[in-house]
């Protein structure tokens, strides 16, 4: 499906037009003055899930799937080109898109996008330039895994939503024994909240490996003459949850982030030691989540979180 390529430069002349947004539950009762809102004038920045779009983003791309005839938003990513890696990727889980109507082994032999795959259907991303984008080629012999961001098994509704998690865009480079057991885990653990009906309405999931120079362990690729950039291997990962959920008459908001250093743990330990407040998340990453909420509402979410509010930690 086509895409949405938001180009940055649209940010300059929008900084003056922030608007009250709404997620697709309706309006928050009370003040809604919020300072640091997404410009409307930029396609998919509203959704509560993305991030301040500020100075330090790269390019915006959101990629969307038809679903039930429906256009629908699969996930959106911050692409920094010089890193060949993104900031961070963005996406929800709803009744709708924590469906299952796909399996991941049911690539052998389907055919999509063009190609008949005899597996995982990994290739770069077709929205982003050459030279812009990572190559397969970056990854072979690197001793790194294509870790996924958005996780394969979180989107499972289609075969198109599940396809586009295969992009490279949304793959980074993981030391194996992190990709599995321990980042995994803690993936099967936000998918198990996100499939849950009864504990959100929508949950709003930002999650990324970190490229700031500081928080950078390493660089791999650019083998390929096309693409000569290498790409970063992030020293640190984060998760980034707000759950919505309709309760006594009104709206509830609850949230928690995870920061994890890039190592092999051994044994996995209890996933609430990752477990930290969005504030200090933000301080951590230089990100600013969840900024489309009102202020009113911000503010007391994410400078703290309850354990006993996040069954299974």
């Amino acid at each position: 499906m086509k895409k949405n390529n938001i180009l940055f430069g649209l940010l300059a002349s929008a900084l003056i037009l922030y608007g009250c947004s709404e997620d697709e539950g309706g309006t928050i009762p009370g003040n809604n003055d919020n300072i640091n809102a997404n410009p409307a004038v930029i396609p998919d920045a509203s959704g509560l899930e993305i991030p301040h779009i500020d100075e330090h983003a790269g390019q915006i791309y959101s990629h969307h799937t038809l679903y039930h005839g429906q256009r629908m938003l699969n996930f959106t990513l911050d692409w920094h080109a010089e890193k060949k890696h993104s900031r961070w990727v963005a996406f929800t889980f709803t009744s709708a898109s924590s469906a299952i109507n796909w399996n991941r082994n049911n690539w052998a032999g389907a055919e999509w996008d063009g190609k008949v795959w005899d597996y995982d259907p990994f290739q770069p991303d077709p929205d982003i330039p050459i030279g812009e984008r990572n190559e397969l080629s970056d990854f072979r012999g690197s001793g790194y895994q294509r870790g996924h961001l958005c996780a394969s098994a979180d989107r499972l509704f289609s075969m198109d939503s599940n396809g586009q998690t295969f992009y490279l865009s949304n793959m980074s480079p993981q030391i194996g024994r992190f990709n599995s057991p321990h980042w995994s885990e803690l993936e099967t653990q936000v998918r198990n909240w996100g499939r849950s009906n009864s504990f959100r309405d929508t949950l709003f999931v930002v999650k990324g490996g970190t490229i700031r120079d500081d928080q950078v362990m390493a660089y791999i690729g650019g083998k390929d003459s096309n693409s000569p950039t290498k790409v970063a291997v992030p020293k640190y990962y984060f998760m980034a949850l707000l759950c919505k959920k309709f309760t006594g008459g009104q709206n509830t908001y609850k949230a928690i982030g995870f920061w994890l250093e890039h190592k092999d743990y051994g044994q996995t330990p209890p996933l609430r030691e990752w477990a930290v407040s969005i504030d200090e998340l933000e301080e951590k990453t230089g990100i600013d989540f969840f900024c489309n909420l009102p202020d009113i509402i911000e503010t007391p979410v994410e400078n703290k979180y309850s354990i006993s509010e996040w069954n299974g930690l």
